[in-house]
């Protein structure tokens, strides 16, 4: 009877063993891991002169339109070339964050 009741233990246990055997363990990334990760992804977006020129471009546009002159046109190119640099450089900084975060959460 001791012996039948062993094996039972036995044969319910096995699988189960098994099973964490072949799991394997997952290990969370370091953070510097994560950095380089978060850094890769930041230079892979756009550059802050590629925003630069586009709101440069806008923003010429713009000015020519409003000012109907070069002077305003100009003035405009210079604006639009800033906050196209600005807007792009905040998006990279949010791009290095999501990464970053998504990379330490694990996913």
């Amino acid at each position: 009877m001791l012996r039948n009741q062993t094996m039972w233990n036995l044969a319910a246990i096995t699988p189960i063993a098994l099973a964490f055997c072949l799991v394997t363990p997952v290990f969370g990334q370091s953070a510097a891991d994560c950095a380089a990760r978060a850094d890769r992804a930041e230079r892979d977006s756009n550059s802050v002169m590629g925003g630069a020129a586009v709101g440069a471009a806008g923003g010429a546009v713009f000015g020519a339109i409003v000012g109907d002159n070069r002077k305003a046109a100009k003035r405009g190119a210079a604006l639009g070339a800033v906050a196209g640099g600005v807007n792009n450089t905040h998006r990279k900084n949010q791009t290095y964050k999501t990464a970053y975060d998504a990379c330490m959460a694990g996913s």
